[in-house]
């Protein structure tokens, strides 16, 4: 382990350094945390897709009917059902935020089964979204 040579004023720190990400392993809550981030910034690209369908809908039928054949497509499609996931998984690491503030379910088996629920939901929400919007075409 590297340990620090100086610290302010030439002193000896003695204390260790962060050891490099290599050494880490990956667990289901640091995955978590990368895809909270990684969902919350996806929603800003959403909400802009969002703001132009509605958008096209406010100037009128023609330009409303070219964004909805875009979305429509199997590339729109593919990137609104991105859209969903992100949008119900960091819902669902909000509430699990949300449940921490109240000072519960800091045990380590529990994180790891929110972790687990959050990425279960949120497939199974996002699915039963999909299956329904599709069932009412």
């Amino acid at each position: 382990m590297a340990v620090a040579k100086t610290a302010r004023g030439g002193a000896k720190a003695g204390r260790p350094l962060s050891p490099h990400l290599q050494v880490y392993r990956m667990t289901v809550s640091m995955l978590m945390s990368i895809l909270h981030r990684i969902t919350g910034a996806a929603l800003y690209f959403g909400t802009l897709l969002l703001a132009w369908w509605l958008v096209a809908a406010a100037t009128g039928p023609a330009y409303f009917d070219y964004v909805s054949r875009i979305m429509g497509s199997l590339p729109g499609r593919l990137v609104l059902l991105g859209f969903t996931w992100a949008l119900v998984h960091h819902a669902l690491g909000g509430l699990r935020h949300f449940l921490w503030d109240t000072g519960r379910g800091y045990e380590l088996k529990t994180i790891d089964l929110l972790a687990w629920l959050t990425i279960l939901l949120s497939l199974a929400i996002t699915a039963l979204v999909w299956a329904g919007a599709l069932w009412l075409e």
